[in-house]
């Protein structure tokens, strides 16, 4: 195991608040996190709530098993992850400041039965044969203090992560569209994955979501897809039918027989 380096004056997190949200920085404009103050568990930023996408193919994983979140920012993912499902929640940061400002300003539970927050970096974390198996759902947001592109982005990176998925499983991870790293990002997904990777469209900010599928296919009718859409957003209170339709026209535009296909992933 790699021993964690200490943070240096890039990554002391630092905040803004406007029209009662408030926002994680590390010392630059760009936005590492967000929260509503009034409404600490809802999905300010649209990225993270299409990195919930994985809800359109799976439901929460039940103990032992949890939802593995690498990279913490605001903690927006896991506030919402423990107050809309029953899930163990396993979150990973490497940056204590990091877990402390959370835990200060941005509502994160300092102790709870469901919450596991691990101090480690996250490329160690993966690469740990105990963790593997760990998490059928594993959402990746990994970002400096730049925020320009992901910090661990390696063939190696991300086939440990499909270890942590275990037999059968869903990853979701954080892209940046317009950055250098983009093209490098999808190639080695499509390695660790054998080509089984969906891309959302990319949103005003600019991120790009990958959905990653390990294990037995994920085959559904596209009316299926739909339905399953229409009990998320009844759910879950996210814009799934906005994600299944582009998902279909994304496999309709890769080679499929059209979006009336039988769609697998």
């Amino acid at each position: 195991m790699t021993t964690l380096s200490q943070p240096s004056e890039h990554d002391i997190p630092t905040l803004s608040e406007a029209a009662g949200i408030r926002y994680l920085h590390f010392g630059t404009e760009w936005i590492q996190g967000a929260m509503a103050v009034a409404d600490p568990s809802r999905l300010v930023l649209e990225y993270t709530r299409q990195m919930m996408a994985w809800l359109l193919f799976t439901d929460p994983p039940r103990a032992p098993a949890s939802i593995g979140i690498l990279g913490l920012g605001a903690g927006s993912l896991v506030r919402y992850c423990l107050k809309h499902t029953a899930s163990r929640v396993r979150a990973v940061e490497w940056n204590p400041m990091v877990v402390t400002v959370c835990q200060m300003y941005f509502r994160l539970p300092v102790s709870s039965r469901r919450l596991d927050i691990v101090l480690a970096d996250a490329g160690d974390w993966v690469g740990d044969p105990a963790n593997h198996g760990s998490s059928p759902v594993l959402m990746v947001d990994l970002y400096d203090a730049e925020a320009r592109g992901p910090v661990r982005d390696s063939l190696e990176f991300y086939t440990h992560c499909r270890q942590v998925l275990g037999e059968r499983g869903i990853l979701t991870v954080n892209l940046f569209g317009e950055h250098e790293s983009f093209p490098r990002n999808l190639h080695h997904l499509d390695l660790a994955f054998d080509g089984r990777v969906m891309v959302l469209p990319e949103i005003d900010a600019g991120n790009r979501i990958a959905l990653c599928f390990a294990g037995e296919p994920f085959a559904c009718e596209p009316d299926q897809l739909l339905d399953r859409a229409e009990t998320v957003e009844a759910k879950y209170g996210l814009p799934a039918r906005r994600w299944a339709r582009a998902l279909m026209r994304g496999a309709a535009t890769g080679g499929r027989r059209g979006a009336r296909a039988r769609l697998q992933f």
